[in-house]
């Protein structure tokens, strides 16, 4: 199982508590070494086969998708103050936590916001909440008009987010872009143009799971092409 590097500290943290109960009282060991084996496979970061067809916009996280509304993006980004179509995956504290790019393109845009830290679950998650804000181009033609928005949200028990896109840098759909400690939610904001190609309640796999095409009709199955 690949560990992502970030997590290296916590689990050298978590095995030397764990081994500290271990030399104390045995069962005291025991008692604390799922809570290690737990810290060890939070920070798993398993390859992922994306899609290749063109007009995709990929999932970003591991998790469920939460209601599907439509939603102001958020202010710092500068992407105006119409509604648009945001789908929200919840990321529970068993889910891979690594969060991979949902299109091939320019980041334009990076902001972080300090906040609240609701379950992220919730509604006013997307508002209160810690957040980490990108403003993204996809390649192509359409310029602004197809700009969409990641957002990572931290959660009730996740107080640290993690990001290495830059602002000016190009991105690969599928490429590893960051990470929230413990258990978050990242919400995507897309353009008029796209078409949602999932379900509230679906679970969803960063990396490979299809969240919308731009360009289709609405209602429509995805067709892939072999």
């Amino acid at each position: 199982m690949k560990i992502h590097r970030e997590g290296y500290p916590f689990i050298a943290l978590f095995a030397a508590v764990n081994l500290l109960a271990f030399l104390l009282a045995a069962w005291l060991g025991w008692l604390l070494l799922p809570i290690t084996i737990w810290c060890v496979a939070f920070f798993r970061d398993p390859e992922r086969k994306t899609p290749g067809e063109p007009g995709l916009i990929i999932c970003p996280a591991d998790g469920k998708l939460l209601p599907i509304v439509d939603a102001v993006p958020p202010a710092e980004l500068g992407m105006g103050e119409m509604p648009r179509p945001r789908l929200s995956i919840f990321m529970n504290v068993f889910n891979v936590h690594v969060n991979r790019n949902p299109v091939t393109g320019h980041v334009i845009t990076l902001s972080y916001r300090t906040g609240k830290f609701f379950n992220a679950s919730f509604d006013k998650a997307s508002i209160h909440n810690e957040r980490m804000s990108i403003r993204l181009r996809p390649e192509g033609e359409g310029g602004e008009t197809r700009d969409l928005a990641v957002v990572q949200i931290a959660g009730l028990v996740a107080r640290r987010i993690v990001c290495w896109a830059e602002p000016g840098t190009n991105i690969g759909i599928g490429e590893r872009f960051g990470l929230i400690r413990f258990g978050s939610r990242v919400d995507v904001f897309l353009p008029a143009s796209a078409a949602v190609r999932v379900a509230v309640g679906q679970l969803a796999v960063g990396g490979e799971t299809v969240l919308a095409e731009f360009g289709g009709v609405p209602g429509t199955p995805l067709v892939r092409v072999s």
